[in-house]
């Protein structure tokens, strides 16, 4: 059997902008710039024939590939490729305490410490878990050949090191901005990227902002 998948990172949220902690349990929407990332991302890759979109729980994810699920893509939801649980930092501003409790977490884990999350929030190690059980979801529909994945920023990184047996603790090689691509293709029980933080879609919004 062989998949291609296309992962994007959901379009841009206000919290975003204003330096907020998202995570799992904030469920912010795209503001403009994010819905406008979202459509150029639609007609960029809706020549692409998708069997299937599968997305978080959360509303940021479901509005970025809403263009293509009004075009007749089904769509369907997964726990599995829900942001990272941030715990007590959720929703709260980027203090100079909250960004080095984050630098110090984050550290730990680039030094292998997966098991350590932040106070009523979520490791590495279990977040692996959850999206184990998404991406085998997503394997066991073998119709599908060719499906899009939209998700979230920190737990698309440790996705892509888990999926291309790259050490977990090295989840920063992986850079991500607002709808940026990595596309896999899985064949013989192995995944490999066959294109790597592909952000040509928003080059011409970059350059309307310049």
């Amino acid at each position: 059997m062989k998949k291609t998948i296309y992962f994007i990172r959901h379009g841009q949220t206000d919290l975003n902008l204003k330096g907020i902690v998202q995570g799992r349990g904030v469920n912010s929407p795209l503001n403009e710039n994010g819905i406008l990332q979202a459509q150029a991302f639609y007609e960029a890759y809706k020549h692409i024939p998708f069997d299937k979109i599968y997305a978080s729980t959360l509303l940021r994810t479901h509005q970025t590939v809403a263009p293509f699920v009004a075009q007749g893509i089904p769509m369907e939801e997964l726990e599995g490729l829900d942001e990272i649980s941030w715990g007590i930092y959720e929703g709260q501003e980027q203090t100079e305490d909250i960004l080095k409790g984050f630098e110090e977490v984050v550290g730990s884990w680039r030094n292998n410490d997966l098991d350590l999350a932040i106070l009523d929030g979520e490791s590495p190690n279990s977040l692996v878990l959850r999206q184990k059980e998404a991406i085998a979801r997503i394997l066991a529909n073998k119709e599908e050949e060719t499906v899009l994945v939209c998700m979230h920023g920190r737990a698309m990184r440790i996705m892509l090191c888990h999926l291309t047996n790259v050490p977990v603790c090295n989840m920063d090689d992986f850079p991500h901005t607002n709808t940026a691509l990595y596309v896999l293709e899985y064949e013989d029980n192995e995944f490999s990227i066959v294109d790597y933080y592909n952000t040509k879609h928003l080059e011409n919004l970059m350059n309307e902002k310049n």
